[in-house]
Parts: C-alpha cells; sequence; structure tokens
C-alpha cells in the first residue's frame, strides 16, 4: 500500500454540510426506537426504581458485579444486573456528593430518559433513595471500545466496523442534539459499547451531569477539550473535540495525543498514525478523509471545528459494507443476552433461596423424574439385600417428610452405599438435607452427583445454584439457575412437541 497523502481536498469545510439522506434520519419515541428502514426496537419504559430491587439485581452490588472497563471512576461505578423479569441492566451507581437533591436527579434522570435511539444505550430508569442515587440503562453485552481497539483477546477490530462506529456513535450525538442534549460529558472510548447484535451504542450515562456543578471531564489532560482547561466548562464544540479523540483512536489503536496527531499531520505523515493490524483493509483516500476529518474535530478554537451533520455527511460514503451485520465484521456469536425464564416452582424456589419451599417440592415430586427406577427396585430378585435397602430408602424418605434432616442423611447416605445404581432423587433430597444442616459444600457435591445421574435435569442444576449462593459464589449460581431454566425449556418443548 501507497503513503497516504492528503488528499482531502473534496471535503467541504463545516458550513458547507450538505443534508442527510433520507434513510438516516431518525424516528424516535418513549417505548420504542427505529430507522427509517422500519426496523424497530422495543425499549423499557422509563420507571423509578426502589432500592431493594436494584440492590438485588446486583447481588447487594457486589464486587464481582462491578462491569470491568466501564470507564468510570470509584464511587461512581457501574454494576451489571438482573431484574426479576430476567433483564439484564446496567446500574450506575452515584457518589452521594454528586447529587444532594433528589429531586434535581429524578428530574434530570427522566428528561435523559426521554431521549431515546437505537444507537444510544438507552436510559430506563433511575433511583434516589436516602443517600442512594443510581441510574438504569439497558446492558451492551459485547464491552466497550476500549475494550476491542486496545485489550482485544482474539482479533483486532476490522476497518470497515471502525467506519461503522464513527457513523453510529455521530447518528447518536445528532439525535440528542435534536433533542437539546447537545453536551455530552467526558466521551471517549469507554463511552461506546456494543450491543447484543454487535452494534455500536452511546453510553446515556454520559449526558447526565455527574458533579454538582456540572464540570465532568477526564482527569487526562492531554485529550481534555482547551476550552474546558481554561474555563472548566463544557460546551456543544468540546463534544466534537472529544469525537475527534475518538477517530485518533479508531485509526491508529491506540492512544495518541491530540497534539502529537495534529504534529504527525500537518508534516505530511499521517500514515504513521494509522493501525497497522489495518494493513490492505482500506484505500488511502478512506483512511486520508479520516485523518483530516479529526484534525478538523481537533482544532483548538472551538469555533473552528464542524459540526456533527458535517460530520456524518463525511463519513457514511466511507461505510463500503453496509449489507453486512455487525456481529459478522467483529467475528461475534449472534448471541442475544436473554436468560431462560424460569417457569417451574423449583426453580423459582431455589432463585429466592426458599428451602421450605424447595423441601416441599421435592417431596411432592417424590421419584417420578426417575423413570420408574422404584418398579426395578421392586421387580429385581427378592434378597435380604434388596429388603434392607428398602427399608433404608423408607426410613430415609419418612425422615426426609418429617424434616428430620440429621436422621434423613444417615438413611440416604446408607442407601447410596448400597444401591447398584445411584439415584438422583436421592442425591437431591440429601442435597437440601445439608443445605438445612449448614453443609453447603457437601449440598454441592450431592447436587453435583444428582446431575451425574440425570445430565439434563433441572433439578440438579437448580440445587446446585442453591448450594453455590450458600457459598457465596453468586455468579456461579446464577450460571447454574440459567442452565436449568434452559433445560427446563428444553424439556417442555419436546413434551409439546
Amino acid at each position: 500500500m501507497g503513503c497516504i497523502q492528503s488528499k482531502t481536498t473534496h471535503i467541504p469545510s463545516p458550513n458547507d454540510a450538505s443534508p442527510l439522506p433520507e434513510s438516516d434520519k431518525q424516528i424516535s419515541a418513549v417505548g420504542e426506537v427505529g430507522e427509517g428502514d422500519n426496523q424497530q426496537q422495543k425499549v423499557a419504559a422509563f420507571k423509578e426504581y426502589n432500592l431493594s430491587e436494584l440492590r438485588k439485581a446486583t447481588n447487594g452490588f457486589s464486587t464481582e458485579c462491578i462491569v470491568s472497563e466501564s470507564g468510570e471512576k470509584a464511587p461512581n461505578v457501574v454494576y451489571r444486573g438482573r431484574l426479576e423479569s430476567n433483564r439484564f441492566i446496567a446500574v450506575k451507581r452515584f457518589s452521594k456528593h454528586s447529587w444532594p437533591d433528589a429531586q434535581q436527579f429524578l428530574e434530570e434522570a427522566a428528561g435523559v430518559g426521554n431521549v431515546r435511539h437505537k444507537r444510544l444505550a438507552n436510559l430506563i430508569g433511575c433511583c434516589a433513595e436516602g443517600d442512594e442515587r443510581l441510574l438504569v440503562a439497558e446492558f451492551m453485552p459485547h464491552d466497550t471500545l476500549s475494550k476491542h481497539l486496545f485489550h482485544y483477546d482474539k482479533q483486532p477490530l476490522p476497518w470497515e466496523m471502525r467506519v461503522r462506529v464513527a457513523y453510529y456513535i455521530a447518528l447518536a450525538l445528532d439525535h440528542c442534539n435534536a433533542e437539546n442534549r447537545n453536551i455530552y460529558h467526558d466521551l471517549n472510548a469507554y463511552r461506546v459499547l456494543f450491543d447484543e447484535d454487535g452494534d455500536p451504542r452511546l453510553s446515556t450515562f454520559g449526558l447526565m451531569k455527574n458533579s454538582r456543578d456540572g464540570k465532568s471531564y477526564s482527569t487526562n489532560l492531554a485529550y481534555t477539550p482547551p476550552e474546558f482547561m481554561r474555563t472548566g466548562r463544557v460546551i456543544p464544540e468540546s463534544v466534537i473535540y472529544s469525537y475527534g479523540t475518538i477517530l485518533l483512536d479508531l485509526l491508529s489503536g491506540k492512544h495518541i495525543p491530540p497534539s502529537h496527531a495534529l504534529d504527525i499531520i500537518r508534516g505530511k505523515t499521517s500514515l504513521v498514525l494509522m493501525d497497522s493490524s489495518l494493513e490492505g483493509q482500506y484505500i488511502d483516500e478512506d483512511a486520508a478523509t479520516m485523518i483530516e476529518l479529526a484534525s478538523k474535530c481537533l482544532q483548538y478554537e472551538a469555533r473552528d471545528r464542524p459540526d456533527i451533520k458535517f460530520l456524518l455527511a463525511a463519513v457514511d460514503p466511507l461505510q463500503k459494507q453496509k449489507e453486512v451485520t455487525s456481529h459478522v465484521l467483529m467475528g461475534l456469536p449472534k448471541t442475544a443476552v436473554v436468560v431462560p425464564v424460569m417457569t417451574s416452582p423449583l426453580g423459582k424456589a431455589c432463585e429466592r433461596m426458599d428451602l421450605t419451599a424447595v423441601h416441599d417440592i421435592l417431596l411432592k415430586t417424590g421419584y417420578r423424574d426417575e423413570e420408574g427406577a422404584d418398579n426395578e427396585l421392586s421387580f429385581q430378585e427378592w434378597t435380604q439385600q434388596v429388603q434392607d435397602m428398602l427399608n433404608t430408602k423408607k426410613s430415609g424418605d419418612i425422615a426426609f417428610r418429617d424434616k428430620d434432616f440429621k436422621n434423613a442423611i444417615d438413611n440416604y447416605s446408607k442407601l447410596v452405599a448400597m444401591m447398584p445404581v445411584p439415584s438422583a432423587t436421592v442425591f437431591a433430597r440429601r442435597t437440601l438435607c445439608y443445605l438445612m444442616t449448614g453443609q453447603p459444600e457437601l449440598a454441592l457435591r450431592d447436587a453435583m452427583q444428582a446431575q451425574v445421574c440425570i445430565p439434563e435435569w433441572p433439578t440438579a442444576f437448580y440445587l446446585q445454584a442453591l448450594a453455590l449462593s450458600k457459598l457465596g459464589m453468586e455468579a456461579d449460581a446464577q450460571d447454574m439457575l440459567n442452565d436449568g431454566a434452559a433445560f427446563e425449556a428444553k424439556r417442555q418443548s419436546s413434551w409439546r412437541g
């Protein structure tokens, strides 16, 4: 590939920006968002959540639920959560000093919540109780732009996807302007998120002031707009400057201070800005256009920067593979973050860790999931050993029924040692007995043994989740609940078939 030369004289000035194509105009409304192609995506209505709901959704704001690479500084951190409806959410928890006035916080959040768009990770709720100030947004499962550019595990972000990021984020900013939200606080690669389709979206958290006086910007002075350095205030043109730093990130695949990048551009050696992993993926003219756009955005004087419509009109023609979906470009699996809904009483009881309800359900269910194992036992050759097994099983079942869990453990343990074929139900019942007597490690072992007996038995997964929760392993417990619900749904589907 030849050296990138200055071939950007064809880029019109900011004052000559042409209108957007009709197909790129966006339609928005509270409750749903869509594009000109009639595709629509349902978005939950904005609501005020109870603190107890969000505390439960985040396992008591567990550190295990903190979203890595959120770009937020403590104490303003972002948690991954799951509501009782099984919907995943992102919860931003502010410092209590950020919003001393609860009513002001609620009003500001509601205003941001009305700014709905397909290119935003939409705000769906908030909470203000006591000292807590919490925002709730749609959860984006495929990490941040920062992760994909600077810390990728499998493959670097391809050129076409980088152009798409530039365009989609410009669309989001343009919509925010149309909704009179033309101030975005601290726009950076952490604020760009990827949804279940792999499409880039802009976090709505940046539309909220996150300090009582509205001063909000990165502590990295090299990337801070010059006017913010002078006045401590963000203006609409500051957002354009920050958009320019994102363009630099996309072009280079690394953090380059804007002043250094501008020196390189002025020196007509722009090629050294380009990420070497992109070799062969773009034509020089397109790369030169992006570099020139970044240069325009990074001008020292705010009045010399282009507006967002100019940037949209300039970036749009650089997209050459619009028909290819984002998850294909990024090499991501096309899987939505949907947790199977638990419909069985046992799954729900295990989720809320209601041991009494679990006992009642196991008692009523009996041994029916073992497909006649009891009958097979009855028709074996009648020997004293078989009689002893039956008597031991009966004693264990009576003790289990009467909640004499220690005696049940003794009898079921004898039965396990005597039976030629292990019983999943016996292991399940002994699991609960161990939990009732404060022995979660042994309970987990038995629940795993139940799964060995019947590999896709939802009961075994639910009981493992219960034991893991008792051991404080919440993330693993959630995985087991999800697996149990998935097998439950599979079983119901096979029955209907």
